[in-house]
């Protein structure tokens, strides 16, 4: 089957929609809050830096809105059902220092990031490519990690509360993920079925468990990276 194949399921097409539609905001709010985190940067190497991954960020939002234009869907209206939620995300996970906003985009955008790949087992293979495209790291994991293990190398005190900050933002995010699952009908029937025909792969609820299980075991993960505790 062609991606046209799958995208003339109307479901299916609504359901594409809505991913690609989230996805893209969002990657534009992933470019804004790290714009404005590299305006808080200590130094002019960490302000240049944190500005390149802002740039990266904003390159995979402009793939995912030049897909939706070629679908003949407006960007603006695939976004439109995510911005409160993603917003009120943002707003409840409002770091406090430089450190935790790049704990934040590491970790926070991290769990998002393996939600949406997760998605997209269940999608056409242009789609999956696409995602996992915009999905990529552009080098944050590593900057991160680095400048993380090194503020924490030169004071210690600061592990523990930065440890504090990711437990509550994997709380936060897995949150979020299940919210933009099961509120959106389209986006949920990618999981378990219903769109793309009755051929197309699904998840049942014991996988839906297995999936989240694998986001907390990846937040795990990368707290480990850092240095932290989960």
């Amino acid at each position: 089957m062609t991606q046209d194949d799958w995208l003339a399921d109307p479901q299916y097409r609504e359901a594409v929609a809505d991913l690609l539609g989230a996805l893209a905001y969002g990657e534009l709010t992933a470019f804004t809050r790290l714009a404005g985190d590299s305006e808080l940067s200590p130094t002019q190497p960490l302000k240049a830096a944190v500005a390149g991954l802002a740039v990266a960020e904003f390159r995979h939002y402009e793939m995912i809105v030049a897909r939706l234009d070629d679908m003949g869907v407006a960007p603006q209206t695939a976004m439109a059902p995510f911005i409160a939620p993603v917003d009120a995300f943002h707003e409840r996970t409002r770091p406090s220092t430089w450190l935790e906003g790049l704990v934040k985009a590491y970790v926070g955008d991290g769990i998002a990031t393996d939600f949406y790949r997760e998605v997209a087992a269940y999608v056409d293979p242009s789609t999956k490519a696409l995602v996992h495209s915009a999905m990529q790291d552009v080098g944050q994991a590593d900057f991160v990690v680095k400048v993380v293990r090194e503020a924490i190398r030169t004071d210690p005190r600061i592990s523990g509360r930065l440890a504090l900050w990711g437990r509550r933002l994997v709380g936060e995010a897995l949150s979020q993920a299940q919210q933009v699952a099961v509120e959106r009908d389209a986006l949920a029937s990618l999981l378990v079925g219903g769109a793309g025909g009755p051929d197309r792969p699904s998840a049942d609820l014991a996988e839906l468990g297995r999936m989240f299980a694998r986001l907390t075991d990846e937040h795990t993960r990368r707290m480990g990276r850092l240095g932290l505790a989960a």
